[in-house]
């Protein structure tokens, strides 16, 4: 008795596409970069108190264009990442969400380097030494930006969380969970010292650098997420041919 074995049904899985490493390498540079240039702007420019003043504050006073400068390019890196992360993430969970809600942290920091901060707390020289209490326009807008971006960035951590999770690798899902504690801590302690705000801020962008180094460049034991789901239904398909 014969049998005859149709052909392999053709599987609608487009090839991976490799993640353009300069893009990655952008994504991975934001964080380190724009936390490097606030430190060297606040331990050399006058009357500045980490304690007291946020590195946004940094963008005021004659030098503030350095501070204006990294916010637009950490903007851009982020913005570079995040398309890297979606190349990476293609047809994966958290394929589609991640990347638009890094996209638009990303975007925050460009409206950050648009409309300064307020002056305050002594910075620049000559300020009121009291913190700022009432806001201009163009402070207004630093801050929304700035808080909406960050709590885009909580919710992309999330997300990643769902992929790192249906991945198994749970190291980097409880990260992923456990960062946007952290930032949301820091932000909730700035009342008693602007330093708290600032590492919550510096938490989000190194975890962020960290997330995009490990989906980018994944290790030799990871394989990319289309070569693993076209291998499953690949097999899929030969168990069924053979049951049949």
């Amino acid at each position: 008795m014969s049998q005859t074995l149709n052909p392999p049904a053709t599987l609608d899985v487009p090839p991976a596409l490799p993640v353009p490493r300069l893009l990655s390498a952008a994504g991975i540079a934001a964080g380190p970069l724009f936390l490097a240039a606030g430190l060297a702007q606040g331990l050399t420019r006058d009357g500045f108190d980490f304690t007291r003043n946020a590195l946004s504050q940094l963008s005021l006073g004659a030098l503030g264009w350095i501070q204006v400068t990294f916010f637009l390019l950490t903007g851009l890196l982020v913005i570079g990442g995040a398309i890297a992360i979606r190349q990476a993430l293609r047809d994966a969970p958290g394929g589609t969400w991640a990347p638009r809600l890094l996209g638009a942290f990303g975007a925050s920091f460009l409206l950050a380097g648009i409309f300064r901060a307020d002056p305050g707390a002594g910075f620049p020289a000559g300020a009121p030494e009291d913190r700022v209490t009432s806001l201009s326009t163009h402070g207004a807008i630093h801050m929304l930006s700035g808080a909406v971006g960050y709590l885009a960035l909580c919710a992309a951590f999330l997300v990643l969380a769902r992929h790192f999770t249906a991945r198994r690798q749970r190291g980097w899902a409880l990260a992923a969970r456990l960062v946007p504690v952290g930032v949301i801590a820091g932000f909730a302690a700035s009342a008693t010292t602007v330093a708290a705000f600032t590492a919550g801020a510096g938490l989000g962008l190194l975890g962020l650098s960290a997330v995009t180094a490990r989906l980018a460049f994944p290790t030799r034991r990871q394989r990319p997420w289309s070569a693993a789901r076209q291998q499953h239904s690949e097999t899929t398909t030969d168990r069924q041919e053979t049951s049949a």
